[in-house]
């Protein structure tokens, strides 16, 4: 006598299926918000780093007096400075920052090595880039550089 074979029964594995559509269906907008908030907490990290960049930048400067020298050398970089503190372009706050815009998903726009230039670092995979930014403006003479976050970030 041949033993009879077994499977799964047509319910099991509709039960089954059904499952894992209703975890599927609670776990995907929770992953979903996962990723705005990961973007969210990128661009709060960038903006504490261009904080911390400038300022470190400037200290060096004033440290070595040479608040008027186009360059400082941070870690073996050598960062452009205006008016005593990192440039609005790559070869400033962007190499201060350490930033890559491979690596680190971001998107550098605009920028520029004069007092008052602004540089804008995008927050890539955001639906409006311009509302998950932040933008750096390099010092005017005798001033601080300004650094924005917008009001209402929207990083979905």
């Amino acid at each position: 006598m041949r033993g009879r074979l077994r499977g799964f029964t047509l319910i099991e594995l509709v039960v089954t299926i059904s499952i894992i559509a209703i975890l599927a269906a609670v776990a995907l907008p929770r992953y979903i918000a996962l990723q705005t908030q990961a973007r969210t907490a990128k661009m709060q990290a960038i903006y504490g780093g261009i904080r911390s960049a400038s300022m470190l930048a400037h200290a060096q400067a004033i440290a070595t007096n040479s608040t008027a020298a186009a360059t400082i050398s941070m870690e073996g970089a050598l960062i452009d400075q205006v008016n005593g503190y990192p440039t609005a372009n790559l070869t400033g706050i962007i190499r201060a920052l350490q930033l890559d815009a491979t690596n680190d998903q971001v998107t550098l726009s605009a920028g520029g090595a004069a007092a008052g230039s602004t540089i804008t670092i995008d927050i890539n995979g955001a639906t409006t880039p311009a509302n998950c930014a932040v933008s750096y403006t390099s010092a005017l003479a005798n001033a601080s550089p300004t650094i924005v976050l917008p009001v209402v970030p929207d990083c979905s």
